[in-house]
């Protein structure tokens, strides 16, 4: 392939059963990537979509050579779905993108100009959430802080995954194989030179949410855990804590038996001490727990992702990194 005619643009576009909106979503792609006047590829993935959205990214591909389709074998995730696009992208800038078109795809153009600029990942970073409910903007709110707090490295609050990055970010995100993956915080770990562009974030067209609660309290504990070692920490000094309490209250209790005619009463007390004592123990073995959890997962060594097929001229580029592609054939 000739320098001209090398892919100056991946765009990775995650999509599970997304079939009410991904006809807009290509649409507004494909508007947006055209008037750059430069070489792209719309890279949708597939995660085990059970309607029609795969079927029409399919129909999609037969003609229009700028389509690719990756197809799971089944649902792997979200943050394994980006890894996927990564994997097969061959861009010089590679740019994430929900197929709900709640990011909407003209912030592409703006974060293109910033990287032209020199900046080697420009991420989106949310000021308004237009449609959601109190207690989804609550709950995001409350995690991005968490994060923060128990991170050593900076990762943007209010920010998703929606973000360009240069191809040697993307060569470096490739080489990262963990199984419980935080796509954000990974770009962060990276480093690099990182700017933010502000913007509202609309409404979702059509559909659900992807992501409910059970997903989002997975995310944010891949987020923690990934990155932080402070809940192990936070066992140790509440534990100290709890131990000297219980030493000074002992020493009272002798104090009274020796120089009072006092009896020690307080036995509800004591039981209730006790079981919230017993609690944060239980606590923290559950906090232990996710730790070993994932370390059982990295020993595992299977892929983190497995392709039933791919589509539009993919089964002919073998640039995919190995640490998480298994193809299945069906020849």
């Amino acid at each position: 392939m000739s320098r001209s005619e090398q892919t100056r643009y991946s765009i990775i576009i995650p999509m599970y059963n997304e079939e009410a909106v991904i006809q807009e979503t290509y649409r507004r792609l494909k508007k947006v990537m055209n008037s750059t006047d430069e070489n792209y590829e719309l890279i949708f993935i597939n995660d085990g979509s059970s309607d029609r959205s795969a079927e029409i990214i399919q129909d999609y591909a037969e003609w229009d050579e700028s389509v690719k389709l990756i197809d799971f074998s089944r649902n792997f995730g979200h943050q394994i779905a980006i890894t996927a696009g990564m994997d097969y992208s061959s861009g010089e800038a590679v740019i994430i993108i929900d197929a709900d078109l709640q990011d909407p795809p003209e912030l592409i153009l703006s974060m293109i100009d910033k990287w032209r600029e020199g900046y080697e990942v420009v991420y989106a970073k949310r000021i308004k959430r237009n449609g959601e409910t109190w207690f989804k903007k609550w709950s995001a709110g409350v995690f991005y802080r968490i994060l923060r707090a128990s991170t050593e490295i900076p990762i943007p609050v209010d920010t998703g995954d929606f973000r360009l990055m240069d191809r040697k970010v993307c060569d470096e995100m490739k080489r990262l194989p963990e199984n419980n993956r935080f796509v954000r915080g990974l770009v962060s770990w990276v480093g690099f030179r990182q700017t933010a562009i502000e913007y509202e974030r609309d409404e979702r067209l059509a559909g659900e949410t992807k992501y409910p609660l059970k997903r989002m309290i997975k995310l944010c504990l891949d987020g923690i855990t990934s990155f932080s070692y402070k809940p192990l920490k936070l066992a140790g000094y509440v534990g100290a804590l709890l131990s000297g309490a219980g030493f000074l209250y002992l020493l009272y209790v002798i104090y009274l038996a020796l120089f009072t005619d006092s009896v020690t009463k307080g036995w509800p007390s004591m039981i209730s001490l006790m079981l919230i004592f017993n609690g944060f123990v239980l606590l923290m073995l559950g906090v232990l727990g996710e730790y070993v959890g994932r370390i059982y997962d990295e020993t595992k060594g299977r892929p983190l992702y497995i392709v039933r097929n791919t589509y539009g001229g993919l089964q002919a580029r073998e640039k995919a990194s190995g640490t998480g592609k298994q193809l299945i054939n069906h020849d």
